[in-house]
């Protein structure tokens, strides 16, 4: 799996700047190109209860219309205060997040201090580059106090892994460093913003990516028409269809193609609409190829999901499919993004519960990553969940132990840690809420199966004397995170 260093404060430097320089009285032409300080109070999902400590870091951005300034979402979130500050003048401005959109990372801050716009002319987007044209990424990296600009040139435009939301967008790639601190700051061609700056591959030399102008003026658009600003997703998992027998098995002709759908997410906007064995043809105005791929706006060959950033939840979307050698044309209405284990979350407290010891909590991405190399070193099981696994009506949720703490009342329990809940008293938890009911509702004993087959059982009146000493022993104010107090009791 290639890894991906988001370029923002936190990330590691993993590229040496070897872009060319440009003349530094160049930096006279971005007086609207600003630092960002953030101080961010992060949630920590190994021990749910309790958050990191406090952590501040800098970032990049750039003023695009009277007190708006766009940034990267990875510059600006959990924090709990920001400041940012021009190249022309050494005192901070206090800034406010006015909208964020993770899935795109992107950010746009809010400055009522009028000394932003003092000799400042707001920065106008432009279009989508395309290959090789030559850019520059302005920004504030660090080494240094002043202004950076590296010139490089277009060299991909596709689909790629954004690693701050774990989702796939569009991306532009450019030969143009992109270190920590210089992320959230514009890229432009020919005096326009034709991206923002937000993430390098770490294995790569000198390969940087921005956001492109196409989903910056969507999440603009958003914000002025008052959106939702997070992609939408489908909630499909689906196949390639290059192998002409499956072709055939799926009733496509020599000159027809597609995709085989081979999962729906339950309560995803798909769900009801296509199914398992349809093959997916045409999302949009765009014909699908055999190898999951559109031609994107007459010029870019990339994965057909890359239609969906041109969209907005509740956006109709007409699809068409083959069905039992019947083709069909449907309409999805374009729903959030859901999965058996979700994404990123960011701006939001840690679901988790504490029963005689055990921590349980839902399976995330967030969980996933309390592991260095987390895809590499978390348990296979949480990996196939993550990747592979679906959501379906009776499992919505993966409710996972995530650690023992110790007490008599759970002796012999102390490695029943880092594995799923298979059920609860013979019942499968259809999520983390239902798993509480389940538990809470218990009377005698409670029984809990793992994944692996691992059997837990407490008396009830004992496990429930015992959660005061626990909680108490380990200076824990509340046995359940704020969402699940509602819980039976």
């Amino acid at each position: 799996m290639a890894a991906f260093i988001v370029g923002g404060f936190g990330a590691p430097i993993v590229m040496t700047m070897t872009a060319t320089r440009a003349n530094p009285n160049k930096a006279n032409m971005y007086q609207s190109v600003v630092r960002i300080f953030a101080t961010t109070l992060r949630p920590d999902y190994a021990v749910p209860w309790q958050s990191a400590a406090p952590q501040s870091g800098t970032g990049s951005g750039v003023i695009i219309a009277p007190g708006r300034i766009l940034t990267g979402a990875h510059v600006i979130n959990d924090a709990t205060f920001l400041q940012v500050q021009k190249v022309s003048d050494p005192n901070k401005m206090v800034a406010r997040v006015a909208a964020v959109s993770h899935d795109c990372d992107l950010a746009l801050l809010e400055v009522d201090d009028p000394r932003l716009m003092k000799d400042v002319t707001p920065e106008q987007l432009g279009a989508l580059p395309t290959l090789r044209d030559r850019v520059s990424v302005v920004g504030y990296p660090v080494g240094g106090e002043e202004i950076s600009i590296t010139e490089g040139v277009v060299s991909r435009i596709e689909m790629q892994r954004y690693a701050h939301s774990e989702r796939s967008m569009l991306a532009v790639t450019v030969d143009a460093a992109i270190n920590e601190g210089n992320s959230g700051g514009p890229v432009f061609k020919d005096g326009k913003v034709a991206g923002i700056a937000f993430q390098s591959l770490q294995d790569a030399e000198n390969i940087g990516e921005m956001v492109p102008a196409t989903l910056i003026e969507r999440f603009l658009r958003g914000v002025r028409e008052d959106k939702p600003l997070a992609i939408p997703g489908v909630g499909i998992a689906a196949q390639n269809l290059e192998n002409p027998s499956i072709r055939r098995r799926c009733g496509l002709r020599d000159d027809q193609s597609g995709v085989l759908i081979i999962g729906v997410e339950h309560g995803s906007c798909a769900d009801g609409v296509l199914a398992v064995g349809d093959a997916l043809m045409r999302i949009g105005d765009h014909s699908i190829a055999n190898n999951g791929s559109v031609q994107y706006r007459g010029s870019y060959r990339t994965g057909f999901d890359v239609v969906l950033g041109d969209h907005y939840i509740g956006d109709v979307l007409p699809m068409q499919i083959m069905r039992r050698g019947k083709i069909i044309n449907v309409e999805v209405t374009l729903g959030a993004f859901c999965s058996l284990v979700p994404r990123s979350q960011y701006d939001v407290l840690p679901t988790y519960f504490i029963y005689a010891g055990l921590v349980f909590q839902p399976l995330s991405l967030d969980y996933l990553r309390t592991w260095r190399d987390w895809w590499e070193k978390a348990p296979s099981e949480f990996l196939y969940n993550y990747y592979s696994g679906t959501r379906t009506k009776e499992r919505q949720e993966v409710v996972a132990i995530n650690q023992v703490l110790a007490d008599e009342i759970n002796v012999g329990y102390e490695r029943i840690y880092n594995v799923a809940v298979r059920s609860v008293n013979g019942v499968v938890p259809r999520d983390m809420g239902h798993f509480v009911t389940l538990v809470q509702q218990a009377q005698g004993t409670v029984e809990i199966m793992t994944s692996d087959h691992c059997l837990i059982v407490f008396e009830v009146d004992e496990a429930r004397a015992a959660n005061a000493r626990i909680m108490h022993r380990y200076h824990i104010d509340h046995d359940r995170s704020s969402g699940l107090r509602a819980a039976v009791s």
